[in-house]
């Protein structure tokens, strides 16, 4: 298990949507254990794995003291919203206000390919909101209103880490991207 660069805000595999996963393997344990690393380490209360540059249905979140993984997932979101400060480590350091739904029923599999449902609401049910987001390569910038949205893009060119002013910085993940982020 090891800690993995974090791909920022101008890197391609963020905006692609992601495969599912369909082997249960070792190696996906090894991603797993590499997301919940890189994570932690961050720190984050969660990580989808397009932001170590791979393009695999797979996230990590760590909220409220519950630590764990869902892969493939499929929601199910309350019509109560919520709207409050949101944050990604793959646009570090910037937090916008974002609806979300209030509550939500996520189900998928865990890293041995069994069933799991898992059941959030408030920061648990934004963060999952946000990790599959990434799945579908959607950014929480792009769920803002247009002015916010405006202030947002304005905020992330002017960052000491913007990819905005050049090409992205890639790096190769030691995990298969099945064509993505390469």
């Amino acid at each position: 298990m090891s800690v993995q660069p974090i791909r920022l805000f101008g890197d391609p595999v963020l905006i692609t949507k992601a495969d599912p996963v369909v082997d249960f393997d070792a190696e996906l344990r090894r991603l797993v254990a590499d997301l919940t690393d890189t994570m932690q380490d961050a720190p984050g209360s969660g990580l989808a794995a397009p932001q170590i540059g791979v393009g695999l249905r797979v996230f990590t979140y760590h909220v409220e003291g519950e630590l764990g993984h869902l892969i493939n997932p499929e929601l199910t979101l309350s019509l109560e919203d919520q709207f409050g400060p949101e944050g990604c480590l793959s646009i570090p350091g910037l937090t916008f206000d974002c609806r979300r739904a209030q509550s939500v029923i996520a189900k998928g599999f865990n890293m041995y390919g069994d069933p799991v449902v898992i059941e959030g609401s408030d920061l648990l049910a934004r963060c999952i909101q946000h990790e599959t987001d990434h799945l579908d390569g959607v950014l929480f910038v792009d769920r803002l209103d247009r002015e916010t949205r405006k202030q947002a893009m304005k905020a992330i060119r002017e960052s000491d880490w913007s990819g905005l002013n050049g090409p992205p910085q890639l790096k190769v993940s030691p995990h298969p991207t099945n064509g993505f982020g390469l």
